[in-house]
C-alpha cells in the first residue's frame, strides 16, 4: 500500500546525502506554546479563546494565517494587526516555555551526523524564531536553518528548500524532504524532492498519504532505513 514504509523498503533504497526536516511538529512539539501564544493574543483583544486542537489544525501554513484562522472572521485590518503583534511579542518571549524535541529526535540527529547525512531545516516560521529554536534545542546538529523573511519563502514555496539545498553543498537527487504536514509534502513536490511524511506532528496518517507522501514513519529511527 503506498505510504508503507515495509511495502517501501522493499524496493531499492537510495543513497541519500542530505535531508531537509520541516521543524514545528517534525523535529520540535511546538504546540502547547503556539496555543498559549494564540489564545493569549485573542484574550488582550477580547476574542473567543481556541482549543489546542483547533490550533493544531491551524498550523501548516506561518503564524500570520495561524492568526487569521483563530481570530473572528469580520474583524478589520488593524484588529488583525494589533492581534497578531501581541501574539509574536508574546511568543518570541514563551516559544520555549513547554516546547521540546520530539521523543528519538537528537538521537536520530546524532546518528545521521555520524553517517555523514546533512541536514538542514526549512520552517514556515519566522526566521528568528526558526534560528532561536534550533540554537536552543540542536546545538550544532544542524548545518543550517531557514524561515520566512518575505512572503516568497513561505511554504509550499520552493524558495527556502533552494537555499537549504544550496548552503548544503549536495545535488537536488541526493536530499529528501521530511515534514508533517500536507503543506510539506506540497513543499517538497514543488522542489523536486521525495517526501517522508512522519504521523506524530499534526496531522493524521491519512492526510499524509493522501497529500502524496512517498514515505510514511510513525518513529524519527524509521528515517535511517530510508536514507541509509
Amino acid at each position: 500500500m503506498k505510504g508503507n514504509l515495509a511495502d517501501n523498503l522493499t524496493s531499492k533504497i537510495k543513497m541519500y546525502k542530505a535531508i531537509i526536516f520541516d521543524l514545528d511538529g517534525t523535529l520540535l512539539n511546538t504546540l502547547d506554546d503556539l496555543a498559549a501564544s494564540v489564545n493569549f493574543a485573542l484574550k488582550q483583544c477580547n476574542y473567543p479563546k481556541r482549543t489546542t486542537e483547533e490550533v493544531r489544525r491551524f498550523i501548516g501554513n506561518g503564524v500570520i494565517k495561524l492568526i487569521a484562522r483563530a481570530a473572528p472572521d469580520k474583524i478589520s485590518e488593524d484588529e488583525f494587526k494589533k492581534c497578531f503583534e501581541i501574539f509574536r511579542s508574546h511568543y518570541l518571549k514563551h516559544m520555549t516555555d513547554t516546547t521540546r524535541p520530539y521523543d528519538g529526535i537528537i538521537e536520530l540527529l546524532e546518528k545521521l551526523e555520524k553517517k555523514g547525512i546533512k541536514t538542514a531545516v526549512v520552517s514556515n516560521k519566522l526566521h528568528s524564531g526558526v534560528v532561536g529554536l534550533c540554537d536552543d534545542f540542536f546545538q550544532g546538529k544542524l548545518s543550517c536553518a531557514f524561515g520566512v523573511e518575505n512572503e516568497s519563502e513561505r511554504k509550499p514555496s520552493p524558495a527556502n528548500v533552494f537555499k537549504a539545498i544550496n548552503a548544503l553543498r549536495v545535488n537536488k537527487d541526493e536530499v529528501i524532504f521530511v515534514g508533517d504536514s500536507e503543506v510539506d509534502v506540497q513543499t517538497a513536490k514543488n522542489s523536486g524532492l521525495p517526501c517522508i511524511g512522519v504521523t506524530w506532528g499534526f496531522r493524521d496518517c491519512g492526510q499524509l498519504v493522501k497529500s502524496g507522501a512517498k514515505y510514511i514513519v510513525n518513529k524519527p529511527e524509521e528515517i535511517l532505513a530510508i536514507v541509509k
